[in-house]
């Protein structure tokens, strides 16, 4: 099955996990052969408003140092392959294949939930992670600002807030984030897959290039913002090979951390990723899935907790093994931002009593 240009998954996969009809997709999701003879049908994002009932989700992973989270998003038009929240489509009936970059929801009224929320009698603080499922600085955040809008209410009510991305956006809130990073109250993940273009092309087809997000290390970090550098997913065959050149790179730029963990392949992602080495790496695909397997137990996937992020077997210690040597060597120590708690203001939301004070 060929590729399309500028997109990362293949196709749509169909799921079954939540027992749903089948269905096909709609027209112009797939080739419209009729209209436009053996040229594939241009696949344009559409995105939907939601109106969300929460917005902070919490968790008791003991994988992530992080017990809550916000996503303004649903779906990532970044369109990494290799993207471990595509399942997530699957429960709106919606393809984890192109769907999940081409069909996405906003939630317009994220920034408000989050101040109804903070300002509850029984909230406590602790720093929320924004950009864990999908990137909350993808391409649409230009036009619906939800991120920025939560980051000002992180100001207004100094709460500390980490965030995930793989866009050099980030900068496009460096004002706020320079001001909460005054007050130990942010820290910014980088996401670096590769320093090789082309294969950032094909492997994360809309997200802005390696260099570009480099860039956006050096220039959050003269801005006196906490850098980390996640070298995320390493692809074995593809890209582990880059590990030392992009924690040199990394640190060249400022990064005072990284960090690698190694592709996961969760419910529909392994097909995906599967159709993905067959459109442009087929001769290394056995080669690839081979070593996946070493690293997860001999199967395309470990949802365990504690191996899941790391893997296991002699190739995922030397993958960490490899790290610790090139952070060394760089200079780099181990990611950990201790944000503060106690400078916490609980927002007065409008209309309540304690507009009255």
């Amino acid at each position: 099955m060929p590729a399309r240009k500028g997109r990362g998954a293949v196709a749509n996969t169909e799921s079954h996990r939540f027992n749903l009809p089948s269905r096909e997709a709609d027209g112009d999701w797939l080739d419209d052969r009729e209209a436009l003879g053996d040229a594939p049908a241009k696949l344009r994002t559409q995105v939907t408003t939601e109106a969300a009932k929460s917005i902070l989700s919490f968790n008791k992973s003991p994988d992530i140092p992080f017990d809550r989270s916000i996503n303004a998003y649903r779906g990532c038009e970044h369109g990494c392959v290799y993207c471990y929240a595509r399942p997530t489509h699957a429960y709106h009936d919606l393809s984890p294949g192109l769907d999940f970059e081409t069909k996405l929801f906003a939630k317009p009224n994220a920034a408000q939930l989050l101040r109804e929320t903070l300002a509850k009698p029984t909230y406590r603080p602790a720093p929320i992670a924004i950009g864990t499922n999908t990137d909350p600085y993808q391409p649409i955040e230009k036009t619906y600002q939800i991120t920025r809008q939560i980051l000002e209410i992180m100001l207004e009510t100094r709460h500390p807030v980490g965030i995930t991305t793989k866009s050099n956006r980030v900068l496009e809130d460096r004002q706020i984030l320079s001001q909460l990073a005054a007050l130990n109250l942010t820290a910014v993940a980088i996401s670096v897959t590769t320093l090789d273009g082309n294969i950032a092309r094909i492997l994360e087809p809309r997200a802005p290039s390696p260099t570009k997000r480099l860039q956006a290390v050096s220039q959050l970090r003269a801005l006196g913002i906490p850098v980390h550098v996640n070298i995320a997913p390493v692809i074995p065959a593809i890209t582990d090979h880059e590990i030392e050149a992009i924690v040199a790179a990394a640190a060249v730029q400022g990064a005072q951390s990284v960090s690698v963990i190694p592709v996961r392949l969760p419910h529909e992602v392994a097909p995906l990723f599967e159709q993905w080495l067959d459109a442009h790496f087929p001769d290394r695909k056995q080669k690839v899935m081979s070593i996946i397997a070493s690293l997860r137990d001999g199967k395309k996937n470990d949802p365990n907790f504690h191996s899941r992020m790391k893997g296991q077997g002699p190739w995922a210690e030397l993958l960490h093994h490899r790290v610790a040597i090139a952070a060394r060597k760089s200079n780099l120590r181990k990611a950990k931002f201790s944000l503060r708690t106690d400078l916490f203001q609980r927002p007065i939301v409008k209309g309540s009593q304690m507009e009255l004070f």
